[in-house]
């Protein structure tokens, strides 16, 4: 009798995750931050260790996109340093990393990723990699009835020392309740200090870009959704904020922004990348027709350091070493990137980026310099605060609408 209960239950779990969805669903997003103190001063030296770590994932995967189409994606400059700094519910880890929960295998099992519209792989931490994933939920194969291994290796590294590596599987997943079959993960056999629990509040990361970057050769998560039909519109849709974040999966979340989305084609299908009009400051344009790679994995907005340099110029701000500058916390200006046609503008709260200096009136901007990544830009979290951003797999381009 016990035996017939647990297949039933077994059987009707099955039956649950196979019914297929019809509207679209929302993952609430959490923030975590590890960029600021608790006293909400910036340490300046994980700003510039996460700039490198961001050009370091774009520049792997420029080269991944190269190995798979045979075309250069981007030209990334070298990397120069010219000084040292001393819903699914989204959470904000503030590195700036936003965490939503998804499902695994069979019976699925919940985790937590990083979700990154900056790279294209996903990996959880697996049960070989003993102490150094301490404190993360451990994805195991041998547990789940639809894993199969693939017999290939893999490795993640940033410039920051962070590494992943380990093997790859195809399993289930449930994003927000749809299911993509045989998908691509690694299955990590050993995280760097970079990924344990103390710097990394999530178990694993969730890219969302396009096959052509992806390490692996495979689908993104919702690139197999959208594949296997599984979701009602081939679309996703992001709102980060202090509260009320979430990723949204199957079209986009009407309640969240107002007005028309201004709708721009992405230029090439690797990273979310598409073509700016102007970038300005306290009303003088600095910036005209530039590219941009729309990156939910980045915390700040990143360009070349000459452009960068003359933004800060108009307002005397002060270069406190390796693209980063500093200027008065009650003066922080106005600044808008149009997109489109239309110009949409950072607000003071997410362009200040903390306090920096013994004074407590000294704050940093949101804006830095980086030379890894040759003329693109980055639009990352500081700029994502203050629209809602979908991004449309079927047409691929990305849209930006004013919050509500």
């Amino acid at each position: 009798m016990r035996a017939l209960s647990v297949s039933l239950i077994a059987a009707l779990q099955a039956l649950a995750i196979t019914l297929p969805q019809s509207q679209p669903l929302s993952i609430p997003l959490t923030k975590r931050s590890t960029l600021r103190t608790a006293d909400g001063y910036v340490d300046p030296a994980s700003i510039r260790a996460h700039i490198s770590s961001t050009e370091a994932k774009l520049q792997r995967g420029a080269a991944a996109f190269e190995r798979n189409t045979g075309v250069a994606l981007f030209s990334p400059s070298p990397i120069k340093r010219a000084g040292v700094l001393g819903s699914d519910p989204l959470v904000d880890d503030s590195n700036e990393r936003w965490y939503g929960k998804i499902e695994v295998g069979t019976p699925p099992h919940t985790f937590t990723v990083d979700c990154d519209t900056g790279s294209t792989d996903f990996f959880l931490p697996g049960p070989s990699c003993g102490e150094a994933c301490s404190g993360h939920e451990i994805y195991n194969p041998n547990s789940s009835s639809s894993a199969e291994p693939l017999g290939k290796n893999f490795t993640v590294e940033y410039s920051d020392g962070s590494m992943a590596t380990g093997v790859l599987y195809t399993d289930t997943v449930l994003l927000a309740g749809f299911k993509a079959s045989a998908q691509t993960l690694g299955v990590a056999s050993l995280y760097s200090y970079g990924f344990s629990s103390e710097n990394f509040g999530a178990d694993g990361l969730m890219g969302m870009a396009f096959k052509s970057v992806s390490e692996y050769g495979a689908n993104s998560v919702f690139q197999t959704l959208v594949s296997q039909e599984a979701v009602p519109e081939p679309v996703f849709a992001f709102k980060l904020a202090s509260s009320g974040s979430e990723l949204y999966v199957g079209g986009v979340n009407s309640t969240l922004y107002y007005g028309p989305f201004t709708y721009l084609p992405v230029i090439q299908q690797g990273y979310w990348q598409v073509t700016g009009d102007a970038i300005g400051i306290d009303g003088k344009e600095i910036v005209n027709t530039f590219s941009a790679i729309v990156d939910t994995g980045t915390t700040l907005i990143l360009g070349d350091t000459s452009y960068v340099s003359q933004l800060y110029a108009v307002i005397n701000a002060t270069e406190v070493g390796g693209g980063v500058y500093s200027l008065p916390c009650d003066a922080m200006p106005n600044v808008t990137i149009t997109l489109g046609g239309k110009s949409f503008a950072l607000s003071a709260e997410t362009f200040n980026f903390g306090k920096y200096g013994s004074s407590g009136n000294t704050c940093l901007g949101g804006i830095a310099g980086s030379d890894g990544l040759g003329d693109q830009w980055i639009l990352g979290d500081v700029f994502l605060r203050n629209v809602y951003t979908a991004f449309n797999v079927g047409n691929t381009s990305v849209g930006f609408a004013d919050l509500a």
